[in-house]
């Protein structure tokens, strides 16, 4: 098998080519019940994870397969529609194989989406929250084993992982909206089941707000090839404890639906200034 720098060079090229666009400037990733945002745009090509090479095909309900290219403002959009995940088997190379893609495809900045379990103080379903940090539950890394330097370096500064200036303009992007984001701190579990209460109390002792079986790695992996990160996720539920509620996939997607607009709108406004 060919080495991972030249795997990336060459799923880059298919994309390219597919898309009839050498490079694109922004990648954004679109989590659980919010990959319905490409439908609202019109000019647009679209690209099934099956004709690139190297990306695995997702199996949650909600994540469609697709990648979308299109022109917003003066940003070439790169929108991966579903994601794969470390709980359907895939290794850490796999899930962020479509990442590094767009960032080897030129992607300077690139947008995680995630629906998630909402644990910080007030906060509420249906609320919007951009990520300030994470931390690592899952005890895995897409950095593990034998590094490449063409890709990036050994030991990765993790001391901003998601771009303070990227933060401030979704949190000016939603004040022209009239909307309010929240923000905090993401902890990724593996899943796929959902946290336990303990597991929940746990992240809030330690200065969690939002619980999620996904983008942390996505993230790692951007930040090691360079590039900028912004995160995003919208709280679909209450977490394990918090509510007499018993979590399901299906609220979780149900509420996605419900928070689409104030998403989409946040996006048609965000994305052209990144």
């Amino acid at each position: 098998m060919t080495d991972l720098y030249e795997r990336l060079r060459r799923t880059a090229g298919v994309l390219a080519a597919r898309t009839g666009c050498e490079r694109h400037d922004v990648c954004v990733v679109l989590g659980s019940g919010l990959g319905s945002y490409p439908d609202r745009i019109g000019d647009k090509v679209a690209v099934s994870y099956r004709d690139l090479p190297g990306f695995p095909i997702p199996t949650a309900v909600g994540h469609a397969g697709t990648a979308y290219s299109t022109q917003m403002g003066g940003n070439r959009v790169l929108m991966l529609s579903g994601r794969a995940h470390a709980y359907e088997g895939h290794d850490t190379g796999a899930i962020t194989f479509a990442v590094r893609t767009a960032i080897t495809a030129g992607c300077r900045v690139v947008v995680l989406t995630n629906a998630a379990g909402a644990c910080g103080d007030g906060m509420a379903a249906g609320d919007l929250a951009v990520i300030t940090d994470h931390v690592n539950l899952a005890g895995i890394s897409p950095l593990a084993g034998p590094n490449d330097e063409r890709l990036g370096p050994r030991f990765t500064d993790m001391t901003d992982v998601y771009t303070p200036e990227l933060q401030a303009k979704a949190h000016a992007a939603a004040a022209r909206l009239g909307q309010t984001l929240r923000e905090g701190v993401y902890f990724w579990f593996q899943g796929p089941m959902f946290e336990t209460p303990a597991e929940i109390r746990m992240a809030m002792a330690l200065g969690g707000s939002m619980v999620g079986m996904s983008t942390v790695p996505e993230a790692t992996a951007a930040r090691h090839m360079g590039a900028q990160v912004l995160g995003i996720s919208l709280c679909t539920n209450l977490a394990a404890g918090m509510s007499d509620q018993p979590l399901s996939h299906t609220e979780v997607i149900e509420t996605a639906a419900a928070a689409s607009e104030r998403f989409s709108a946040l996006f048609d406004e965000l994305l052209p200034t990144l």
